[in-house]
């Protein structure tokens, strides 16, 4: 229910603090006090900068302060908040932004953080002593729960505050923390939820989702809507160089980006991948005549150095950070007053995100610089900028919760305190996620967990937790729980190796004496590396001296052209939202002039050699070149969907006799090329929306893709344990148990419950069906299809595409402008 903000008067040390800042307390801020003296659970939405962080924390605040008043360093330790953030680096900042009111305003409050970063003796003393407040992350919580005593760590438990609920509740990572704060409720049922987002679209979905009893309507989540802020002002990078077809590095803007560093005293600037931002930086340190500070902070970095950039940042000692997702939720870093976004944002929320990190206060105006690396993304940029103008949101839409992860919870609770099954399914089902699960479901669940299902009952290694003699499930042993405790989280990397430096002059021969930890790259991407090669990683170049086990040696160097290693995790799928607009930019002529003379030419040679796709229906191109024969289609709904539209197509192609010899997709298009032509096929036949049916199931019961699914299952399940006492599974270990297993289930136990999950990741993860499904039925009987003489212009990025490598470096940017060359003069040819 949304409320008016009553104005509950502020104790006098927090009214004088608020004055000795010149500030007066926001609506929302009271709002929330009062709130929280009601004892509801309460969702704030407020600007960024507009003081949602202190809000969510004011009540905890005047409620500490009244309770430690008197009371000297022997009090009694008690947790009284958790705070729970989706990034570690958000933890740490807003521990570090919390301490100003406490120091200033004299209380003697311990506030803390946890995170995966955390030493193991601070977390056993956070235990035993716990601080009054502590700000973590999910995989935290999950953590807490498979201990033993949380009914004692949890009692007197009075807050639990989720950040950037918006998020975590759309993703597994959310399951967990729901199934987490069920259990928090069962422990301390007094314990109030608040949660805070800037972006939250499905305001009423995401409250019920904070609900201690979401099944419960009078007891809803209470909405503190706050003041809108000040318009941001956003601006679109066109320079004057030519703007390529295709690529995502952005070589082509960098003199561009480096002249907005100079012009500011702090900014971001964001990119996408990780593979980006190492790219971005070695190229703004080559062009840094003026020796700016340039830092560069992503997630595969050691802890080390993101902290060490962290504090470089907030202390103002940096000009620009180069960076990736770690820092665009909620941080608060020093004198920021410009962000640059290098390549399309990907989505109108996640751009207000990064926005909303220059000059981070409510009443003063944003200042961004959208970056598009290629012609497309111009479009996308465009987009998303009359989108943050319009106000208007977009994120992924909340689902029913996953099922391995319901797994892990299970074997996580068996771990902490013995549960009785009865009483663990109804605090499951305070679980917003969960309010449906059926009764047999969840003792299907419980059965894998406790034998690994009827196919797999007959391996004793499979049996995870025991019923004793007093009804109540618990880990089957202390090493099991161990396990567990060791695999908890539901961020499934690919296999990592630690990067670390060696001399260059003792080589291989020293890999034992190596030297600090830089951070770490996948193991796929080392087994492309001969010894001597280099590459970029850490802001450095690199050279590759060996591998031994977990560990990639690696010494100092310089290089012409150094490789780019290239993650396969945190590529963002165009977001559904910004397909429409983009698809609506595209068919509308008289949007153009608002792009730049490039791109609105580009455009208006596709009108005159071809046909525009248009907003409500597929446009599909057919064109010989070079011996082979070319299918291309736009539905501009993301590489994902694309390449799973791919996939399908070509199998029906190979039913009609066409011979289809592979396909390919970017952001925004698909092409399939075969040694037939494909002009007279049936196109409303071959694009019907049945092909997510039984093309669909053969498919998935052979593809690759789908063992890769099943695998991030296994190990979110338990199922598969990566990480053992002292040990680590390696990536072709981890696969092999995966894929045996895999085989093994298809066999012998279709229905099992794993399959099942992995089945349902299917549809919106890894191959993004449920996209493509309703894209299929949106343009069903509304298809457009022109045979062409050669290719059209539109068609020539996603031809690029062909033969890309996974590694890039300037010499694949040169390369992919050289083929650009003989695609464009073809396309453009009178």
């Amino acid at each position: 229910m949304d409320t008016a903000s009553p104005t509950p008067a502020l104790p006098p040390l927090f009214d004088r603090w608020f004055a000795s800042r010149g500030w007066l307390p926001r609506a929302h801020q009271l709002a929330m006090l009062e709130a929280a003296q009601a004892g509801d659970d309460v969702l704030l939405t407020a600007p960024t900068g507009g003081g949602k962080t202190l809000g969510g924390f004011l009540p905890s605040l005047i409620e500490l302060a009244g309770m430690v008043e008197g009371m000297g360093k022997d009090r009694p330790h008690a947790l009284h908040t958790l705070y729970i953030s989706p990034l570690k680096a958000l933890s740490q900042d807003v521990a570090r932004n919390l301490m100003v009111p406490v120091d200033e305003m004299g209380l003697k409050l311990r506030i803390e953080t946890r995170t995966g970063d955390t030493p193991q003796s601070k977390r056993a003393r956070q235990r035993a002593a716990p601080p009054d407040i502590l700000l973590t992350t999910p995989e935290q919580l999950a953590l807490f729960v498979a201990q033993e005593n949380g009914a004692a760590f949890f009692a007197g438990l009075k807050a639990v505050i989720v950040d950037e609920v918006h998020a975590l509740a759309p993703q597994k990572r959310g399951d967990l923390l729901a199934l987490g704060l069920a259990a928090i409720s069962h422990y301390a049922p007094q314990a109030r939820r608040i949660g805070l987002s800037a972006t939250v679209k499905d305001v009423e979905g995401h409250a019920r989702w904070l609900s201690r009893d979401p099944q419960n309507l009078s007891l809803t989540t209470r909405i503190v809507r706050g003041a809108a802020g000040a318009e941001p002002e956003v601006s679109i990078l066109t320079p004057d160089a030519r703007i390529p077809w295709a690529g995502h590095m952005g070589h082509h803007a960098m003199e561009g980006v480096y002249a907005l560093l100079k012009t500011a005293r702090t900014a971001l600037v964001f990119v996408n991948t990780r593979s980006q931002a190492e790219f971005a930086f070695q190229q703004l340190w080559r062009i840094n005549e003026d020796n700016l500070a340039i830092a560069l902070h992503h997630g595969s970095l050691s802890v080390e150095q993101r902290r060490k950039v962290e504090g470089a940042m907030a202390a103002g000692k940096l000009r620009a950070v180069v960076c990736t997702s770690t820092l665009d939720l909620g941080i608060d870093w020093g004198d920021v007053d410009l962000v640059v976004q290098l390549g399309a944002p990907k989505g109108t929320s996640r751009l207000i995100q990064r926005l909303g990190r220059a000059n981070h206060r409510l009443d003063e105006v944003s200042r961004a610089v959208l970056v598009p690396t290629n012609r497309f993304e111009h479009l996308e940029c465009l987009s998303a900028r009359d989108a943050v103008a319009e106000h208007a949101l977009d994120g992924e839409p909340l689902k029913s919760g996953a099922l391995d992860v319901l797994a892990q919870h299970v074997m996580g609770r068996a771990c902490g305190d013995p549960f009785e099954a009865d009483a663990l399914y109804a605090e499951i089902c305070r679980a917003a996620p969960y309010t449906g699960l059926p009764r047999a479901t969840f003792d299907r669940v419980l059965e894998f967990v406790a034998t690994g299902g009827y196919a797999l009952g007959s391996y004793d290694r499979f049996c995870r937790i025991v019923k004793g003699r007093d009804g109540l499930w618990r880990a089957r042993d202390r090493s099991a729980a161990q396990r567990h405790r060791l695999n908890i989280g539901t961020i499934v990397e690919s296999p990592m190796l630690d990067v670390r430096v060696i001399s260059a002059r003792s080589g291989a021969k020293s890999l034992r004496a190596a030297g600090p930890r830089l951070g770490q790259l996948e193991e796929w991407f080392a087994d492309q590396l001969s010894p001597g090669d280099t590459f970029l990683f850490a802001g450095q170049v690199l050279r590759f001296e060996g591998t031994s086990q977990t560990d990639l040696f690696v010494s100092r160097a310089s290089g012409e052209d150094p490789k780019v290693p290239s993650w396969q995790g945190g590529k963002f799928p165009l977001s559904t939202y910004l397909a429409a607009r983009v698809r609506k930019l595209v068919s509308e002529p008289e949007q153009w002039p608002k792009l730049p003379d490039q791109v609105r030419e580009w455009l208006e040679m596709q009108q005159l050699r071809s046909r525009l796709p248009q907003a409500d229906r597929l446009l599909v191109e057919t064109f010989p070149r070079a011996g082979k024969h070319y299918l291309v289609c736009y539905p501009f709904e993301g590489r994902l969907a694309h390449a799973t539209l791919g996939v399908l197509l070509t199998r029906r192609l190979e039913r009609l006799g066409l011979k289809p010899l592979g396909y390919v997709a970017n952001e925004y298009a698909l092409s399939v090329w075969a040694l037939e032509d494909m002009a007279g096929v049936d196109f409303a036949a071959l694009f019907s929306a049945d092909l997510m049916g039984d093309d669909l199931d053969a498919w998935l019961n052979e593809s690759v893709l789908m063992q890769r699914t099943f695998r991030h299952c296994a190990l979110i399940s338990g199922l598969i344990e990566r990480r053992h006492p002292g040990l680590e599974k390696t990536g072709r270990q981890v696969s092999f148990s995966s894929d045996l297993i895999y085989n093994v289930l298809r066999e012998h136990e279709p229905d099992h419950i794993l399959l099942q999950a992995a089945w349902a990741d299917a549809a919106t993860g890894l191959l993004d069906i449920r996209r493509l499904s309703d894209r299929l039925a949106a343009i069903e009987g509304r298809i457009d299809t022109i045979s062409l003489e050669r290719i059209s212009p539109l068609a020539v990025p996603v031809m690029l595409e062909i033969g890309r490598e996974p590694v890039y470096g300037e010499a694949h940017e040169a390369i992919l402008e050289a083929a650009s060359e003989d695609l464009i003069e073809e396309a453009v040819r009178p």
